[in-house]
Parts: structure tokens; C-alpha cells; sequence
């Protein structure tokens, strides 16, 4: 088959963008031709890819997706396609990759009454329900389980279309034989001591992600302890207004901001527990990167892989309605308790023996791939 995958953005470090470059090598591993359209590409072209970039431009967002659209659907029309996949909400797919949660939902609990009136509203509403709609023929590969049933609820989705994936965490993220080794020299290039305690926040978009409520978490936490403890924050974002925070809460030489990067697992091994506070969060796969390196995680419940953690007891969920005080106190309480976080540790990496955390990009695939009536 020729496969035509669609995103508005691909760049190396991003969750939806692995799982796209994943779920897009897999299908031509099983023989299918790759062309991808986006907006903007950053990073290698894997070999045999047809990557195609639009020439669209516009002062907001929601009218170069529109001229995106049109231009995808224009080029689509000229050299037609066996399958349609996106990976952002937009008319005309065959199947969509759920990464995002329900904007109707978010619109209507999270916004002012008058957003519903805007251009961006309306662009994105429709756009959501040009995949949801019950007319619509398009096939949904959900990530979340959370995210289904408001879906159903704001458009009354067969729940026949949708697919429910278990989670792709790549093999290279799982602790090696040789983690001990790899922790050491990485804790002396950054010039770790022994008892050292390491933090370490994952992911772009720094505001959703809660770093605002880790650097408040650190700020708090006992003189002793705090003298002790180092936050690496890593991720494609503008680290200014959180520099700032951190100088006025006295912390700004305890933290350090490094720009995406390809050696991850060595900072999951290296560290001593995973920070994700999260506002909001479709999955959190650098959650379950953290279990299978075996590295404590401390998460909000809103995140959908949150009860992962949870299910393997391998570090602590902060319950909604979010509260400071509770997170600051986790915290302290999770880098005092080093007996504890070596069991968590263990419960993570049995946890990932057992459980399919990998499976994703091949199911994915078989859904794509399937014949339709």
C-alpha cells in the first residue's frame, strides 16, 4: 500500500512525533510505501520516507492548519493514497492517532463561555468533529483510556471505531544489563557526589507540564535536603520564566535547563526520581520510560499513564484537586525514604518484565493496515 501519514510538526524529542516515526516504520518494515506531510520537519529523513513540507504561512495558527488542509488535500487529489493517517485532529482521515485529549471537553470545562466565540474555537471544534462525528468513517487508535468516553460524550462516537493501544515504549529505554556502570559515570560527569539526590523533569511545554509546581516542591523542601538535591529539567521550551521562578525562590543554582536530546535513558538511570506534576496529559510516556529504567516516579492523577505507577507501586500519585502542599510534601518524604525508593525501584523493573508496555507501534500498525468493508 502507499500510506500517507500526516502531522503539523515532527522534531525528534516530541511524544506524538516518536510514536508517529514508530508506528510509520513499522508499517514499512511490513513492506507499504511512507509519505508524510507536515508543516515543519526537524531531524533525519528515515530512508525510503517521501517527506513533503508545506509552504503555508499565517499570523495564527488555526488558518495555516486550514491552508494546510487544503494543500495536503490538493496534492492528495493529484497522487491518491491506500491510507490516510494523522496524528492532529483534521477531515478527511482514514485513521487518527489520538494524542490529544478532547478539545470540546477542555472548551467547555476549562475555558470562558466567550472562547467558545473565537476563530480558534471554532477551527479546532471542527476539526475535532470531522473525526468524531457518527458519520464520520475515519478508525481511532486511543492511547488513553480516560479520553474515550468524552469523546462518546460530546459526539456520540460508535465506540466500534475506536482502538485501544497499549503503550510503545522503545526497548532502548529498559534498564541494561550494565545500568550500575552507566549511572556511575554518568553521576560523575555531572558531577554528582554519592549522596547527591537528582530530579529530573522530561517533555516539552514546560507551563502543562507542572515545572512551575517542582521548582515551588524543591523551594520547600528541608534545608538539609534541599542542599542536597539537584533538578535537571530537559525538553524544547523557553526556560526564562521558570530561570526567573527559580531565582526568586532561591533555588536557580540547584537547577539546570537542557534542550531535548537523544540520551534520555542515561538520565533516567543516573537520576533519583522522575518529576511530572502535570496540569493536564493525554499519556505521559516518559512516565512508563522512567518504570522500565526502574527510577521512582512522582505524577498527578490527570496524567493517563499516571495509574501505571500506581499498578507497578513504583512511586506516588498526587490526587485531583491538586493541592502545593501535598506535592511539596511527597516530595520530601520520597528523597528521605532511600530504602523506599530502592523497593520502587525493584516493583518498576519487575513491573516491566511482565506487563506489555511495548507493543504499540505493531498494533497500531495491524489497524492501519486492516482491510475495510
Amino acid at each position: 500500500m502507499q500510506l500517507a501519514f500526516i502531522l503539523y510538526k515532527y522534531f525528534p524529542f516530541g511524544g506524538l512525533q516518536r510514536d508517529f516515526m514508530r508506528i510509520a516504520l513499522e508499517c514499512q518494515r511490513r513492506g507499504h510505501a511512507i509519505r508524510v506531510y507536515a508543516m515543519i520537519w526537524e531531524g533525519d529523513v528515515p530512508a525510503g520516507f517521501e517527506v513533503l513540507i508545506a509552504p503555508v504561512k499565517a499570523i495564527f495558527n488555526h488558518t495555516r492548519n486550514e491552508r494546510f488542509t487544503v494543500w495536503v488535500e490538493s496534492d492528495l487529489a493529484r497522487r491518491p493514497v491506500d491510507r490516510v493517517v494523522g496524528f492532529n485532529k483534521m477531515p478527511g482521515l482514514d485513521v487518527y492517532y489520538a494524542a490529544d485529549p478532547c478539545f470540546e471537553d477542555k472548551a467547555q470545562t476549562l475555558r470562558n463561555p466567550i472562547y467558545r466565540r473565537w476563530g480558534r474555537y471554532k477551527h479546532f471544534a471542527e476539526y475535532e468533529r470531522a473525526v468524531f462525528e457518527p458519520s464520520s468513517k475515519t478508525e481511532i487508535l486511543m492511547i488513553s483510556e480516560v479520553q474515550q468516553p468524552l469523546f462518546v460524550k460530546h459526539y456520540a462516537t460508535p465506540v466500534g471505531r475506536f482502538h485501544l493501544l497499549p503503550p510503545g515504549i522503545a526497548q532502548d529505554r529498559r534498564a541494561p544489563s550494565n545500568a550500575a556502570d552507566i549511572r556511575a559515570d554518568f553521576r560523575r560527569e555531572f558531577k554528582l557526589e554519592d549522596d547527591d539526590l537528582l530530579l529530573v523533569q522530561i517533555g516539552s511545554g514546560f507551563k502543562t507540564k507542572g515545572l512551575d509546581r517542582s521548582l515551588r516542591a524543591v523551594a520547600s523542601l528541608p534545608r538539609e535536603l534541599k542542599k542536597r538535591t539537584r533538578l535537571f529539567v530537559i525538553g524544547q521550551d523557553d526556560p526564562k520564566p521558570f530561570l526567573m521562578q527559580a531565582k526568586k525562590l532561591g533555588v536557580a543554582t540547584q537547577v539546570e535547563f537542557l534542550k531535548g536530546r537523544s540520551d534520555i535513558p542515561r538520565f533516567l538511570l543516573g537520576a533519583d526520581l522522575l518529576m511530572h506534576p502535570a496540569y493536564n496529559e493525554n499519556t505521559g510516556t516518559v512516565l512508563l520510560e522512567a518504570l522500565v529504567a526502574g527510577l521512582p516516579v512522582l505524577v498527578t492523577d490527570v496524567c493517563g499513564y499516571a495509574h501505571y505507577i500506581s499498578d507497578a507501586n513504583c512511586g506516588r500519585v498526587v490526587p485531583t484537586p491538586f493541592v502545593q502542599n501535598t506535592l511539596d510534601r511527597l516530595l520530601a518524604e520520597m528523597l528521605a525514604g532511600n530504602e523506599q525508593r530502592v523497593l520502587w525501584s525493584q516493583n518498576a523493573l519487575a513491573f516491566a518484565e511482565r506487563a506489555d508496555l511495548y507493543s504499540m507501534p505493531e498494533r497500531a500498525a495491524d489497524v492501519i493496515l486492516a482491510e475495510r468493508s
